[in-house]
């Protein structure tokens, strides 16, 4: 019996200490986030305010100062793109969410259209009309499925019917394979579409057939669990907080997906997920939460405990190794170029691509941000962006990249390659 007792106290123990490990990580995350809101000179990131306020701790000053960023700064980017005719459906649903997140009247939000005033949901509307009839002359929308899934959750979670011909476009490209591109960014885009399709199911939405919905989500659930890895990742470290997301919104038990939170978990200690837009999806997961709980989300009586202090900026280690830098450029038509330079080891691409650009004639190359950092739109004269259906592929020795340009280390001699494909 006193052995019975002594184990089961070392047990008892031993559960307590992971449980307050888990939650010292998940604090840490939360306190990283934080963190980044303090970034100067980059837009305020919707998804981490929709992270934070799906999160368990609060820190209701910080959150508040952020959403009045996103109000601000957020709204106005939306609003010059939306006057040069740029796509926004994707930023402006993520903007909606963040405001269902911390309990706004979306209806007191409004943009100037056509020198009109119009509700910000109108408007989302009127892009997913706009996306719908591009799917229905060039079988593709004018951004992707990955935004044009996240329209609809926003106006799903948000209260708002969702025409039955917009959801069908999303269920015929599903059943037809049509959400596709590269393996980690389909795992993402057939996670939202999941998202999204799970929630007009739940809100009892019109559909044009309730069994080709049904059908649907089966398809991407199956599509999900199959891209599951030997380390419990599915797709790439990058794509697996989405995916678990959409597999809980779709019902499944967390203790289903155990190998895939446990491989988040760590990631998140290793420190894989340093960008905040990346913990911005892992977080919730990681809570068992995921986007459709904005629907319901209550703002009273919410824990305020999370304390925060600013941390310092770490200055950058320059290293006095050098590593040896191919980059292979290759143009749309195929001309390739080969360039060559030595960075410091533990540089990122982009400080690579910058030496290059300084030190050698014939390389250059211009970048946009968005909210997972900056990204590559012209090399060489060339362009690849989202509007010619084109972007920049990247890879070291062959294999593709897994983070942005601003996030990748060369730590070692490789080869980068940089090539203009067509999506």
């Amino acid at each position: 019996m006193i052995l019975f007792v002594a184990v089961a106290l070392i047990a008892l123990t031993a559960g307590k200490t992971a449980c307050a490990s888990g939650d010292e990580l998940l604090l840490q995350l939360n306190k990283e986030l934080l963190q980044s809101t303090e970034a100067s000179g980059s837009l305020p990131n919707p998804s981490v305010h929709i992270a934070l306020r799906l999160s368990t701790h609060h820190n209701l000053l910080k959150e508040s100062q952020n959403l009045n960023q996103l109000k601000t700064k957020l709204h106005d980017d939306i609003q010059s793109s939306i006057n040069d005719m740029k796509p926004v459906v994707g930023r402006l649903a993520l903007y909606v969410l963040a405001l269902k997140a911390s309990c706004q009247d979306l209806s007191s939000f409004t943009l100037s259209v056509n020198e009109m005033s119009e509700p910000l949901l109108t408007h989302l509307k009127k892009e997913l009309e706009t996306e719908k009839r591009n799917i229905a002359s060039k079988q593709r929308p004018k951004t992707n499925y990955y935004q044009y899934s996240l329209g609809i959750l926003a106006l799903c979670v948000s209260g708002v019917r969702v025409s039955s011909h917009i959801s069908h476009k999303l269920i015929h490209a599903v059943q037809h394979g049509q959400i596709k591109h590269d393996v980690s960014l389909c795992i993402d885009s057939h996670a939202m579409a999941g998202m999204a399709l799970q929630c007009l199911k739940d809100a009892r939405t019109t559909v044009n057939n309730e069994a080709e919905l049904n059908k649907a989500l089966a398809t991407i659930k199956k599509k999900l669990l199959e891209s599951e890895r030997a380390d419990g990742h599915m797709g790439n470290e990058f794509s697996t907080g989405l995916a678990v997301q959409a597999l809980l919104a779709m019902g499944s038990y967390v203790k289903e997906h155990a190998n895939s939170v446990e491989a988040m978990r760590a990631d998140a200690r290793k420190g894989t997920y340093h960008n905040p837009m990346a913990i911005s999806q892992i977080l919730p997961a990681l809570q068992q939460r995921s986007y459709l709980d904005l629907k319901s989300k209550d703002c009273h009586d919410e824990d305020d405990s999370l304390i925060w202090n600013v941390l310092p900026v770490q200055p950058e280690v320059q290293s006095n190794v050098l590593v040896h830098v191919h980059v292979e450029v290759v143009k749309a038509t195929g001309l390739i170029s080969d360039f060559l330079v030595d960075v410091p080891s533990g540089s990122s691409l982009l400080k690579a691509l910058t030496l290059l650009q300084d030190q050698q004639i014939g390389f250059t190359f211009e970048k946009e941000e968005s909210l997972w950092g900056p990204f590559l739109s012209r090399v060489n004269g060339e362009w690849a962006r989202q509007s010619d259906r084109r972007y920049w592929k990247i890879s070291s020795d062959g294999n593709a990249l897994k983070e942005g340009m601003g996030d990748y280390k060369i730590d070692a001699d490789q080869k980068i390659t940089i090539k203009n494909i067509d999506y």
